[in-house]
């Protein structure tokens, strides 16, 4: 018997199998998606801090969009390059020094180099056993950080896709610590601040939480969870029968950047028996401050932590993180088998590092890992802890910009405390002005703001006695923003009120 022919190419020329490639076109692969990086990298500083979007986005999109055909794209990858290079406007601009919107994503270039090695290796690094040289570095990393978070030898950690994903899988180590297998779910209660992130309440709801079951307590004047509130939301459900479980606190919110009380958030919950979740997601990263990390006090303390890289490490999307005080919790909620496993066992496992599968829900997965640790290694640890600094730095300079307009007269306010990177501000409401005319004012200002494309802020609502205000806001956290880029907001916020 002969092997098959070969399948009929245009490409017969270079080989009978052209999903692998001839030596000089994958390098010739590599060094064209390397120039393409390369070019976007070094144009990140002039491009504009908000791409298109919308409608006209939408139809440069659809005009760019190629059948996925039989053969291949005509012009191959240069051509196809060139598409993503249309693509490529077509959005936020992230990682761009001037995005100073929702929560910065980063993008560390080494991160990018980690990613294209990983991607090329493809080894799998779902359970340790099939590459324990990897699985060590990742942990490595998880145990790394769970020092800086506080926690000691018996924690474990995962990396996970972000911080979603992160907060359900502590969500579910939380009720299966209260509940067990087959528990009653109707009677479990959840408590968080009317600040939380979305993503809880999601995670809840996936975790078979009835959607009625999460209570919203109320938060004082700085937008952090009120104590007293909590304590008697507790008294009360208990005392109808029902059963607390789970507290989740903020270290930092999307809104705002508040803290909330940690420390006596923890007294409660270990008073009361409940598990103490802190979604540390945005604010989590600035453990690693010198400058802030006392912000963030008491957050050791906590039972379970979301933290995402890709945001205070600086890395791309995809990267989040769970650390759980007591490891175990997160083995006996995670853990499983199966029979097509079981050659693993045959092998000799001692000191064999923790397979990833055995603490999240995921089995296959990408290598998270070597994205954080590649830059670690070579930029080093104080390098990371000097970029927080600046960023809780430069939100300081933009704090104390807008407390020297407001002092010469600038019809401005800033509704909440600078916790940490966050700074909030919004034009002053005039007497009797109804609400509505308030907010398409401050809508005004911050369009007129972004139009100069030197800086991109982002807006929310924020309570007031008779609604909700529009409120700007500015998060300063990517790695490539710098003075220069807060005094151009200034300027920028300058003209725009001229303009109102």
């Amino acid at each position: 018997m002969t092997d098959a022919a070969p399948p009929t190419s245009a490409r017969r020329d270079a080989t009978p199998y052209p999903l692998e490639g001839t030596p000089p076109e994958r390098e010739a692969w590599i060094l064209a998606a390397s120039a393409f990086a390369r070019a976007q990298l070094d144009g990140m500083e002039a491009a504009p801090a908000v791409g298109t979007l919308g409608a006209e986005a939408n139809r440069r999109a659809a005009a760019i969009s190629r059948p996925l055909g039989e053969a291949p794209l005509a012009g191959g990858l240069p051509a196809a390059l060139d598409l993503l290079a249309q693509a490529l406007p077509l959005s936020l601009n992230a990682p761009g020094p001037g995005y100073l919107a929702y929560i910065p994503g980063g993008g560390l270039p080494l991160a990018g180099v980690a990613d294209l090695i990983a991607g090329a290796c493809n080894r799998y690094t779902g359970m340790s056993t099939a590459a324990p040289g990897f699985a060590r570095l990742e942990d490595d990393v998880l145990r790394w950080l769970a020092r800086e978070f506080g926690y000691g030898e018996r924690s474990r950690g995962i990396l996970t896709s972000g911080g979603s994903i992160a907060n359900l899988a502590a969500i579910c180590t939380a009720r299966h610590h209260a509940f067990g297998e087959d528990g009653d779910l109707r009677p479990a209660i959840a408590y968080t601040s009317s600040q939380a992130h979305h993503s809880v309440a999601k995670a809840l709801r996936l975790a078979g939480i009835p959607s009625a079951n999460l209570r919203t307590v109320d938060v004082d004047a700085g937008l952090r969870l009120r104590l007293d509130a909590l304590a008697a939301t507790i008294r009360s459900d208990r005392a109808a029968g029902l059963r607390p479980f789970l507290v989740v606190g903020a270290a930092g919110t999307t809104n705002t950047g508040a803290v909330d009380p940690l420390h006596s958030i923890a007294d409660l919950c270990a008073e009361e028996e409940i598990w103490f979740h802190v979604d540390g997601a945005y604010g989590g990263a600035f453990v690693l401050s010198p400058s802030a990390r006392q912000r963030l006090e008491g957050i050791h303390r906590a039972d379970s932590i979301t933290f995402d890289p890709h945001k205070g490490l600086f890395l791309p999307y995809g990267t989040g993180c769970l650390l759980v005080k007591e490891g175990h919790h997160l083995a006996r909620a995670h853990g499983g088998d199966a029979h097509y496993l079981q050659d693993f066992t045959l092998l000799e496992r001692d000191e064999e590092p923790p397979s990833p599968c055995d603490y999240g829900p995921e089995l296959s997965r990408s290598f998270r890992g070597l994205r954080l640790w590649l830059p670690l290694m070579v930029h080093g640890v104080a390098a990371f802890r000097e970029a927080l600094d600046e960023k809780i730095e430069l939100a300081r300079i933009f704090d104390a910009g807008l407390r020297r307009r407001i002092a010469d007269g600038a019809a401005l306010e800033i509704p909440t405390p600078t916790a940490l990177s966050i700074v909030t501000f919004r034009l002053r409401r005039r007497e009797g002005e109804p609400l509505e005319a308030w907010n398409a004012r401050n809508a005004a200002l911050i369009a007129g703001i972004n139009a100069r494309e030197r800086v991109y802020l982002s807006s929310t609502m924020l309570p007031v006695d008779d609604g909700l205000a529009h409120t700007s806001r500015v998060c300063v956290l990517s790695f490539r923003t710098h003075r220069s880029r807060i005094e151009a907001a200034l300027a920028d916020l300058d003209a725009a009120l001229r303009e109102l």
